[in-house]
């Protein structure tokens, strides 16, 4: 046959295989993108936010020099507080798109917020979430943030609905709202923030997340929960975050304090769970709280060098943001190769379900070498079993929610799978630190962990672990396993302090007594397949004593 291609033809042939061929090796992630509960920067690396707020909108002339403090603490991360004009001054495009030029001066990922939407239904001043909707589709913010996506998340609106307005509302109007920002051309990743002036009471947000999630096209809709008095005690905290741990869901806390409106806020285990789940925080405030909440203030008036008790605990403690803050890795944050790990194993995820975390074709073909065979899996903190017959993702088996072993394999040290035996072949992609037995939460410090094991009796065995102290309290954990054989149904562990120690609350399990402790299994953990472990919660006063780690007795 006669070739009728013109040497025309044969430049733009060449051409577009060049554009294919860049199309296959270019970067999988443009800008923040969700992979199930983790967030990814735009290298696809986990990040974990931990940040500040600050409030831009009412101290314009402050924000220089407060992201170079805030910076200065270590925060990788920033909320800013913008008006679009229905309640206070609107901050225009070309103040937004300074803010976003010091974000990126200071090496700070730039959560944008709308606060004039605080309220909706409750306060009179408050305009509905739709005005946010508009603010950000408005010609000079839309040119501000457009080109962005890798520095701005984009924060719809602050706290948009009170305490009076039905869960149906809060979702049909998230989804509107998420549609139209689509629809009008933004793919940031999106932040929701909680009913209930954020604070979700009514778990509104917690139990329409999924819905709201499908609604983004882009499935790239991260969920915000306001932590103040409602969340004043371990428990409380702990049952809210693991609610979307477990159905694959990313949160991350975008507010919190110490204290608010003369009420205690449980701060202590905010940081521990948020550590211990790989979730973000974002403490409310740099400064500028007036004299109603002063409380709230990081530093105090403004002043770097003076940190409040809050300010304090928040940037230096065990779990707080200087020990525990990474930068995002297009700020030149270091790869590990856990991360990498991740990015080569498991897909980003397509729909709110846990089952939608997948591996690559690669991570299906060969079991992970250092890979336990059984075994516990560590998923942020909290222990699921390995899936008998779902190998990626997550699983629902014998009655329980259960991780798929690649996928487990697959989490960033020290999480994974524990216990079992190993197997030998491996992708070179999945790093040996995956793989490990009995692996405490990193968050907690080596001088303040501490763990007790008794014998096995009976076939199951205990561990005692104090995961986080601050002198007057702690919180820990008892560890049961199955070291028998066959499935066991009921379990009590009992213990007792010799000192002044005493439990305040607990959850995940039935607890009785007053030192004697005796603790029964929930519904749901109460039986354990062979060499399965589950594990429930306590916080504690140590009462003028130190921190002590009794023996338990299980059975």
């Amino acid at each position: 046959m006669k070739n009728l291609t013109t040497p025309k033809h044969h430049l733009l042939k060449k051409t577009a295989l060049a554009l294919i061929a860049s199309a296959m090796i270019a970067p999988a992630f443009a800008g923040w993108t969700l992979n199930g509960t983790q967030v990814l920067d735009p290298n696809g690396n986990k990040f974990v936010f931990r940040g500040v707020n600050h409030a831009h909108t009412w101290f314009s002339d402050r924000l220089n020099q407060s992201l170079k403090d805030i910076a200065a603490t270590g925060a990788n991360s920033v909320r800013v507080v913008l008006s679009n004009g229905t309640q206070w001054t609107r901050n225009n495009g070309a103040d937004v798109t300074n803010v976003i030029n010091q974000c990126k001066a200071n090496k700070l990922v730039c959560v944008l917020e709308v606060h004039d939407s605080t309220g909706y239904g409750e306060s009179a001043a408050a305009a509905h979430i739709s005005r946010a909707t508009e603010y950000w589709l408005s010609s000079d913010i839309k040119a501000a943030i457009t080109g962005q996506e890798d520095y701005v998340i984009v924060n719809i609106a602050n706290e948009p609905f009170g305490n009076s307005t039905s869960a149906a509302t809060y979702t049909a109007d998230h989804i509107t709202a998420i549609r139209a920002l689509r629809s009008g051309g933004l793919t940031h990743m999106l932040m929701v923030d909680a009913a209930n002036w954020g604070q979700d009471w009514s778990n509104a947000m917690r139990d329409n997340a999924p819905s709201i999630l499908a609604a983004d096209t882009l499935k790239n809709t991260i969920f915000s929960v306001h932590m103040y008095e409602v969340y004043n005690n371990a428990s409380i905290v702990q049952s809210y975050l693991n609610s979307f741990q477990t159905r694959g869901l990313a949160v991350v806390v975008g507010e919190f304090g110490a204290e608010h409106s003369g009420s205690n806020v449980a701060e202590e285990a905010i940081l521990q769970y948020a550590q211990d789940m790989g979730i973000g925080y974002l403490g409310w405030s740099w400064s500028g709280n007036g004299s109603c909440c002063v409380q709230l203030d990081i530093v105090n008036n403004w002043n770097a060098g003076s940190l409040s008790t809050w300010g304090n605990y928040l940037i230096n403690s065990t779990n707080g943001i200087k020990a525990t803050s990474k930068l995002a890795t297009n700020f030149g944050g270091a790869t590990s190769s856990a991360a990498s790990s991740i990015r080569s194993s498991v897909a980003p995820s397509s729909s709110s379900a846990p089952s939608s975390i997948a591996p690559t074709s690669s991570s299906r073909s060969s079991t992970p070498s250092s890979v336990a065979n059984g075994g516990t899996c560590n998923w942020y903190g909290n222990r699921y079993p390995i899936c008998e017959t779902t190998a990626s993702g997550w699983g629902w088996e014998n009655q329980q929610s259960c991780v798929g072993r690649t996928s487990c394999a697959a989490l960033p040290a020290p999480w994974g799978i524990e216990g079992g035996t190993t197997s030998s072949t491996a992708p070179s992609s999945i790093p040996a630190s995956s793989s490990r037995s009995s692996v405490a939460p990193s968050s907690v410090p080596a001088s303040s962990r501490a763990s007790s094991s008794t014998a096995t009796t009976g076939g199951v065995s205990c561990t005692y672990v104090v995961s986080n102290s601050w002198g007057s309290g702690f919180t820990g954990a008892i560890r049961v396993t199955n070291t028998g054989t066959s499935t066991k149904s009921g379990w009590t562990a009992t213990w007792q302090y010799s000192g002044s120690n005493r439990i305040t609350s607990s959850w995940n399990a039935t607890l009785s007594g007053s030192n004697p402790y005796t603790a029964t299994g929930a519904s749901w953990n109460s039986t354990i397949g062979a060499g399965q472990t589950v594990e429930f919660g306590f916080q504690a006063n140590t009462n003028g004593g130190g921190v002590e780690t009794p023996a338990v007795t299980c059975r």
